[in-house]
């Protein structure tokens, strides 16, 4: 998942409200006892006390470019996604997909078929979420015309890539509602983590009645409708955000809290504020970040939180724009960076320096491709690639990232190396996060800043990024065809041992033509009050509110 990581996401915020017309909000239903017999005058009864509703309050960083689970790609729109919306399955506290829409599915032996059950589930204006719902969904996904960022996480099911390539009909794309209770799914592969894939947005079911009748459904708090734990009260775009919990919700009783806040403020230094003065229970990760220079004082205190996670914090070069169209150059760049310096001295939350794009949890070679600050291979590399462009000298250098006091500290010490290991002159460019991202895929940057939080635990989750040149989430615009080859051919690869040394090999190729300069692993951190309980902050970086209380 395409990490805001300052936005976090890496790396995820939530606003607490009382919830008006909920549950949590109503008073107690318990009755005063008669009193007996006993010829003394009777005791008015005491009033009824009223419950407090439940309320956790956070900082969303950035506004969310979508709502819409079809088109989000980012952690920021995935967090308010997550909390308003069901898939067939959910990942759970122990980090594990459990049924959630879905009440059972069965397998056949060939490992390419699951039929799904549905329990009663509805959406949150109380009609039915049906089998019908779900196939509609993925094919919309799919479907060329959404043009969904996110289409390939899809291409797991029976021609969901030929399909949304052109080649085949939306009715061969292998999802089918038999009834309003069974859903059918045919794989290309076997997948041995589909059920984590069908705990991901893009798998979630939409509202097809509504998409229809309103376009810009996922934009308002008023049109917007979900099936999950909560559903969106109040959307004050750039200002702030606020969830309630759904009555409607198929396992609300588990729901503990009845409003969640956001606000949205991109400073984090006053997010801190904010924290300290008791406005929000939660700063930082995974839906914001910490400033950096209060990091050091927060440790002494005991008072932070810090999680490693799976995920990658790196720049992309733009492989059609020059210098960049040089692979030696591009080598340069990312072997000049000094990694543990940025580490130890900006970040402090015990990240990991990144010498290959596959994070520690799934690493597939342990000891990475290149060395961190290796300033001598760096400057061979530069000159030799100047030479093959025709150039003596290299013009002035455009660095790209979203607004963010950590990404702004990131790119600052980075202009200053490249500066003073390759003699480059480098500008720093900074944009609103939904800007950003739309710059991005269009190419109109020579260097970026991004970073990639694994939406499921496997290795392919991060090469499939670079598989094809016109890839939903690959701005590099590169493409080789041996790598692509070599994916392709991991996904039919049924021995776990063969399958990861395919996948090596595939890194491998990645590494050697350095269409990205991996910088750093990340870690999730932040601070919370002591009240907050059951928040759950997955392995991959994910946040869900679905069990959290404020006590």
């Amino acid at each position: 998942m395409k990490k805001n990581v300052f936005a976090l996401v890496s790396s995820v915020a939530v606003l607490g409200v009382a919830l008006a017309g909920c549950g949590g909000g109503q008073q107690a239903t318990t009755e005063p006892k008669p009193a007996e017999n006993t010829g003394q005058t009777q005791q008015p009864a005491a009033a009824p006390t009223e419950k407090k509703p439940q309320v956790l309050k956070l900082n969303l960083h950035s506004e969310p470019p979508t709502a819409d689970p079809g088109i989000s790609e980012d952690t920021t729109s995935a967090a308010i996604i997550r909390a308003t919306f069901d898939g067939l399955t959910r990942i759970s506290a122990d980090q594990k997909p459990e049924m959630s829409v879905a009440e059972s599915y069965q397998l056949s032996d060939d490992l390419l078929t699951y039929t799904f059950k549905l329990r009663d589930t509805k959406w949150a204006n109380g009609e039915p979420v049906t089998a019908k719902d779900f196939e509609y969904a993925w094919k919309r996904a799919l479907d060329p015309n959404t043009a969904s960022n996110y289409a390939y996480q899809l291409y797991y099911v029976k021609n969901g890539e030929a399909f949304n390539k052109g080649k085949v009909s939306r009715d061969d794309v292998g999802v089918k509602a038999l009834d309003d209770k069974t859903l059918e799914v045919k794989l290309e592969n076997p997948t041995p983590f589909f059920l984590e894939l069908t705990a991901f947005p893009t798998y979630f079911p939409v509202n097809q009645k509504l998409i229809e009748s309103d376009p810009k459904w996922a934009t308002e708090a008023k049109t917007h409708m979900g099936n999950g734990p909560f559903k969106m009260e109040t959307w004050e775009h750039k200002s702030k955000l606020v969830l309630v919990k759904n009555e409607n919700y198929w396992d609300k009783d588990t729901v503990k809290l009845d409003r969640i806040e956001f606000a949205m403020v991109e400073d984090e230094n006053t997010e801190l504020s904010m924290f300290d003065n008791g406005e929000i229970d939660w700063a930082g990760s995974p839906t914001s970040s910490l400033p950096t220079d209060a990091i050091p004082a927060l440790k002494d205190q005991n008072k932070i939180t810090t999680q490693p996670i799976a995920g990658t914090y790196w720049y992309k070069f733009n492989v059609e724009k020059p210098p960049f169209n040089n692979v030696k150059i591009r080598k340069a760049f990312t072997y000049s960076i000094d990694r543990k310096s940025l580490i130890d001295n900006i970040l402090q939350t015990g990240q990991i320096p990144a010498t290959g794009a596959v994070p520690p949890s799934m690493a597939l070679k342990a000891d990475g491709y290149f060395k961190d600050n290796d300033i001598e291979t760096a400057k061979k590399l530069l000159e030799e690639g100047m030479k093959e462009l025709g150039i003596t000298k290299l013009p002035a250098i455009t660095l790209s990232y979203n607004t963010s006091e950590g990404h702004q500290k990131i790119a600052a010490a980075i202009q200053d190396q490249w500066k003073k290991n390759l003699g480059v002159e480098v500008k720093l460019e900074n944009k609103e996060w939904k800007v950003y991202l739309e710059d991005m895929h269009q190419g109109n940057y020579q260097v970026g800043r991004m970073g990639w939080l694994g939406d499921f635990n496997d290795p392919i989750n991060f090469l499939e990024l670079y598989r094809d040149k016109d890839g939903g989430n690959n701005d590099t615009r590169w493409e080789h065809p041996k790598y692509k080859e070599l994916l392709i051919q991991s996904n039919s690869e049924s021995d776990p041992e063969k399958r990861k040394k395919i996948l090596l090999d595939a890194e491998t190729i990645l590494m050697d033509e350095m269409p990205i300069a991996p910088i750093y692993f990340y870690t999730n951190s932040w601070v919370q009050k002591e009240n907050v309980k059951g928040v759950v902050i997955g392995g991959l970086g994910d946040v869900d509110w679905k069990w959290a209380s404020v006590e």
